[in-house]
């Protein structure tokens, strides 16, 4: 069971779509941004999502192609695109690196330039510090060098720095990508464990069902 209340997100003004990874819809006073677009075969469900939501900006939380697929669908529609600069090389097509298949970076390579790619002139770069649109950036290297996650009143968005799966018994426990899909997998299990001593009451995971602090902070001990 989850520690947290069930409408804790609609209180904190977040939605989530599944396409293949989570998107994020995120409303504050300030404005509203749609976290990752999802995998290419949902482009059309996304740009649709886009033109319902009306965000005023897309944030993408790394550039990997379950995330970042539909990302050149929001270019289009005129909608700024943020993400760390680490991971505009990759987003614009300048670099084709992807983790997977595991063990097959020339698989990925090609399987990355079969994808859409971002103008870079559609880009604006977000660090750790910013705020976007009420967010604050945070920055959570390891599964990429670049990936970024949002935080605000307590609500952790957290990309692929921790993962949401299947216990065995019916429920769920916080997991970590394998080390073959990890940029620096000593550097994804560092970040894990900032998670873990994070003040936050919720994580959202890039993939799963949101996560309670002290399933993060379970798995992080194992990790030690």
């Amino acid at each position: 069971m989850t520690a947290f209340p069930a409408d804790l997100l609609s209180l904190e003004g977040v939605q989530i779509r599944r396409m293949y990874a989570n998107v994020l819809l995120l409303s504050s006073p300030q404005g509203r941004v749609v976290v990752d677009s999802g995998a290419l075969p949902y482009a059309p469900a996304y740009a649709r999502l886009l033109r319902q939501f009306r965000p005023d900006a897309v944030l993408i939380t790394h550039a990997h192609v379950d995330h970042a697929g539909g990302a050149f669908r929001a270019a289009r529609l005129g909608i700024p695109v943020l993400a760390h600069p680490l991971e505009h090389p990759q987003l614009t097509g300048e670099r084709h690196e992807l983790p997977y298949p595991a063990g097959n970076p020339q698989m990925g390579a090609i399987i990355s330039r079969l994808h859409p790619k971002v103008p870079a002139q559609a880009l604006t770069a977000v660090e750790a510090g910013q705020e976007v649109l009420g967010w604050e950036v945070v920055h959570l290297p390891g599964h990429s060098h670049g990936q970024i996650g949002l935080l605000r009143n307590g609500v952790l968005v957290a990309a692929d720095a921790v993962l949401s799966a299947p216990d065995g018994r019916g429920g769920m426990r916080a997991a970590l990508p394998h080390a073959p899909y990890n940029a620096d997998h000593a550097q994804a299990l560092q970040t894990l464990r900032r998670i873990a001593q994070m003040d936050v009451r919720i994580i959202l995971p890039g993939h799963g069902g949101p996560l309670t602090p002290e399933q993060v902070r379970e798995r992080a001990e194992r990790e030690t």
